[in-house]
């Protein structure tokens, strides 16, 4: 097998220009003396044959078109072992990486990006940096800060943890077959935050629930959580969920608990 075909139903478009493979290699940091570096989605292994040219850290690779995962083993015979054949929105990575910090890095499937960095957050104690290729509208998204239209559920939650930066556009020409979007590279660094100053399954609820209704105020927004009227006097229920820095919801997150506590 000397070629695979980018499959519509996955969201691939292999990324053909091996200058800008190099530039989002070289956009590994390994933070935290992190040694293991995870790649998704390597389809024909463009970013892969950067990857394992660097000895200082371990590649492994996680894909779920089986026809890519017999082109990778094929022509990546130093992937022996370490290719995985699996959907990366289910794997366990404490388990595949007990106790190790991770890198991720990877051209990322549009259809599932937002997916992808759910389950980043998810394994936010172990994954300590992560580099995407993603939808360019995305990609400002989730860089963006409070007080615009496209800041979100996703920039509040990786905000909380991750320090984003965005670091180049991609055109189209360079992928097959081209999308129809710009793509862009971002950085995601684990901040300092261990843990919120709040409760934290209560504090996603909170930001879910304000940018579900963003176009209400924050008081009535938050409505489902059952707050007595004097409990929302304060002024940030008169603001809406994108005029929320991360520390505002955490803050936010603090009153909602404290008038279930009072009840």
């Amino acid at each position: 097998m000397d070629s695979v075909k980018a499959k519509k139903h996955l969201g691939q478009h292999f990324l053909t220009d091996p200058n800008i493979a190099r530039n989002i290699v070289e956009a590994l940091r390994l933070p935290d003396g992190v040694q293991e570096v995870l790649e998704i989605g390597p389809g024909m292994g463009v970013l892969t044959q950067t990857l394992i040219q660097h000895p200082e850290y371990r590649t492994s690779v996680v894909e779920i078109d089986r026809e890519s995962v017999e082109y990778l083993g094929k022509h990546y015979p130093a992937l022996e072992g370490r290719i995985y054949s699996q959907d990366f929105l289910k794997m366990d990575l404490g388990k595949l990486y007990p106790g190790q910090p991770l890198s991720i890095i990877g051209n990322f499937p549009y259809n599932i990006s937002s997916q992808i960095y759910f389950q980043v957050l998810a394994h936010r104690q172990q994954v300590r940096e992560c580099v995407g290729m993603i939808q360019k509208e995305v990609a400002d998204r989730l860089a963006e800060g409070p007080g615009t239209k496209t800041y979100g559920i996703l920039s509040v939650l990786l905000q909380a943890f991750y320090d984003i930066e965005y670091l180049f556009t991609v055109p189209p020409h360079v992928f097959n077959p081209p999308p129809k979007v710009q793509s862009a590279v971002i950085r995601l660094t684990r901040n300092q935050t261990e843990q919120l100053a709040c409760d934290e399954k209560l504090f996603f609820q909170v930001v879910k629930q304000a940018f579900q209704t963003r176009r209400k105020t924050l008081r009535n927004a938050l409505k489902p959580f059952g707050m007595p009227a004097e409990a929302t006097t304060d002024p940030i229920f008169d603001k809406r969920a994108e005029q929320l820095s991360v520390q505002d919801f955490v803050g936010l997150t603090q009153r909602v608990e404290q008038a279930r506590s009072a009840a």
